[in-house]
């Protein structure tokens, strides 16, 4: 569920919007309610919102100042609310990335709306915490993750397709290239590699091309799309998919971390 603070000077709104609002079926908690934006800034510091939807005009300090001394480090999704002679101060509440810039009297589906984009950007938050704890944890030229396994202790037939991959990764391969280039039975070479390593000779090529696709990107080699083929995948989508699957973010989100880190490399999609 995510926490709702309410900041308003008008009770009556501020109880409707507290008594006649489905919170819960937005996934929301109604954690408490302020008359204005010092009341909300000691709110806000104490019951630690997700989201925050307040006024711009109060008394004693209005929703545009509140929103300055906490927003940035507090880490809430703001949602304003305002009456029509107060537009004019939409372009502050847009610099400071609001969510959302709604007019009085609010209307249910445009606070349904609201709300849903405030959660949708919380979530694009959570996501992008994550991928940053991962790549903060590794040294700045390695890998995100380890996705393929250590090769000192491979038995000969596995590290002869453990070679084969990492000279052939960029062409097609199917399994059958890998069978007829050491010329063991299919089932013989699967049934190997899979002890030794805990995966298919499928899983492990493309982890290994997302490994590899990853340093390129981190390198600023080239758009996703043109990596996507340099390392082996032709289906443009499915090299997003796999990407997913190891690395638990999209390729664009991990260039666009890449690049606010002070990397220049271009993303596509």
């Amino acid at each position: 569920m995510y926490k709702v603070l309410i900041v308003e000077d008008e009770e009556m709104i501020r109880k409707g919007l507290t008594y006649t609002f489905d919170w819960n079926d937005m996934n929301c908690v109604l954690v408490g309610e302020a008359k204005n934006g010092k009341e909300g800034l000691e709110k806000i510091e104490e019951l630690k919102p997700d989201i925050v939807l307040t006024d711009v005009s109060m008394p004693v300090m209005g929703g545009i100042d509140m929103l300055k001394k906490s927003i940035s480090s507090q880490n809430y999704c703001a949602i304003i609310i305002s009456g029509y002679n107060e537009f004019h101060l939409a372009k502050q509440a847009i610099q400071l990335g609001v969510t959302d810039y709604l007019l009085k009297p609010l209307e249910h589906e445009q606070l349904c709306t609201a709300l849903q984009s405030a959660i949708k950007k919380i979530k694009e938050k959570e996501d992008l915490q994550s991928l940053e704890s991962k790549i903060k944890g590794s040294a700045v030229q390695e890998p995100v993750v380890d996705l393929v396994p250590n090769t000192n202790n491979a038995s000969e037939h596995v590290a002869n397709i453990m070679d084969f991959i990492a000279e052939n990764y960029s062409k097609k391969i199917v399994i059958q290239d890998i069978v007829d280039e050491l010329g063991m039975s299919s089932t013989y070479l699967h049934n190997k590699f899979k002890k030794e390593t805990k995966q298919t000779i499928t899983e492990y090529l493309n982890r290994y091309r997302i490994q590899k696709s990853i340093e390129l990107m981190k390198n600023e080699e080239g758009k996703i799309y043109t990596i996507a083929t340099e390392v082996g995948f032709q289906d443009y989508k499915y090299f997003i998919s796999v990407f997913k699957k190891y690395v638990n973010c999209t390729p664009s989100k991990f260039m666009s971390y890449i690049n606010r880190d002070g990397g220049t490399g271009t993303s596509s999609h």
